[in-house]
């Protein structure tokens, strides 16, 4: 009998310092809170995977904060730790992020020991001026030096993360680092390309309201998302999601499991879940945690059936391959179009939304995705499905 697929996170909430645009449960922390948290965080993860004989662990996820600021003898022990305590699936997709001023030779050839066979390095700008405007504690050369020994370590599924929209950046700065990423050599086989939001509570939110920052005009940025889209396009990256582009056969498992809502268990302070239609959180609080890592779940919704059909929609229309109108009649047992006629009909007059036959995994299916203008204003067209 095949065991229900599941995916894993793990938070790893500790970083060197804060960046100004970070509004994560992240910190610095001293080595003997990384130890204690460690150690929670292995009680958690064996208390909690008896409940999940019955499933199979087909990617993780280790995020942060800075996963890569942890040992390589201490990605070994947690990879071992999840390993012993689940079914796995012999390709799972392990994911890791990496700071590129955390990391090392020696600490990228232990995590590829460990089982890691997917990197995230966060780059976000080749321009000197644009990191330490962000806080970010590397430069472009520390990253190219990560990024070298990365791929000689063994890692052949790299992302590389950039950003748009940044305090002082222009479009020709922007086009700059977009080449540079390119001509990394091997070339990236994934890159996420994320327009700066500047969220409440971080220091770029203060800089704002106090008119200290100076943000690139809307055209501009408008400028820098099409010129993402189209210098990618002409490299070879397929856009599969808003922000996500890939090399065929290089999408993320993981983030794409999360689009279409497949059964996610998270691990450490703060980690969400997803399973069996009931989302949970954990606390936030790292004393607590630590105290009591088995009793630190919280804010627990049950989903409705109204509540799944709109994440079904908001979230499944990230992805460019859009919602499988077979599945949602499959599990709502009604049709897409029953429910969300007259909202369909009205966005695909409007050149937003698009129908479109074809066959995946050997059966004939018709999927409701945004088109190209849909992508662009794809907050508004999502927002029309929510009841």
């Amino acid at each position: 009998m095949n065991k229900k697929e599941l995916e894993l996170y793990i938070h790893i909430p500790f970083c060197v310092r804060k960046c100004s645009y970070c509004d994560f449960l992240s910190a610095p922390a001293t080595e003997q809170t990384v130890e204690s948290y460690m150690a929670a965080l292995f009680a958690e993860i064996g208390g909690r995977a008896k409940d999940y004989s019955d499933r199979t662990v087909t990617s993780i996820f280790i995020g942060g904060g800075t996963p890569s600021l942890l040992s390589g003898e201490q990605i070994g022990q947690l990879m071992d730790r999840i390993r012993e305590q689940f079914a796995m699936a012999q390709d799972a997709e392990i994911t890791m992020e990496v700071n590129p001023g955390t990391a090392n030779a020696e600490k990228l050839r232990n995590f590829y020991t460990a089982g890691i066979n997917r990197l995230s390095i966060g780059m976000q700008s080749a321009q000197a001026e644009e990191l330490k405007n962000l806080g970010r504690i590397h430069d472009f050369e520390g990253f190219c030096q990560v990024y070298r020994e990365a791929v000689e370590a063994g890692f052949t599924n790299i992302n590389v993360d950039i950003m748009s929209g940044l305090p002082g950046q222009t479009l020709a700065s922007y086009r700059d680092t977009l080449e540079k990423v390119l001509h990394l050599e091997p070339m990236p086989q994934h890159i996420s390309a994320y327009s700066l939001i500047v969220e409440e509570g971080t220091p770029f939110a203060a800089m704002a309201e106090r008119g200290e920052l100076p943000l690139p005009e809307e055209e501009t940025e408008r400028a820098m998302y099409e010129e993402t889209i189209e210098v990618l396009s002409k490299y070879g990256f397929h856009r599969y999601e808003i922000s996500n582009y890939a090399r065929d056969g290089y999408e993320c498992r993981h983030n794409v499991g999360y689009w279409i809502r497949r059964d996610y268990l998270g691990f450490g302070i703060g980690a969400a879940s997803l399973i069996d239609n009931v989302r949970f959180q954990n606390e936030k609080s790292l004393g607590a945690y630590l105290a009591h890592p088995l009793e630190s779940r919280e804010e627990e919704q049950t989903l409705t059936v109204q509540d799944r059909m709109e994440e079904t929609m908001f979230l499944g229309l990230r992805l460019t391959r859009g919602v499988s109108c077979v599945d949602f009649a499959e599990q709502y047992g009604r049709t897409v179009e029953e429910v969300y006629g007259e909202v369909i009909a009205r966005n695909v007059a409007d050149g937003l939304l698009t129908v479109t036959e074809r066959k995946e995994n050997q059966k004939k299916d018709r999927f409701l995705a945004l088109t190209k203008r849909g992508l662009d204003l794809s907050n508004y067209v999502m927002a029309q499905f929510l009841f």
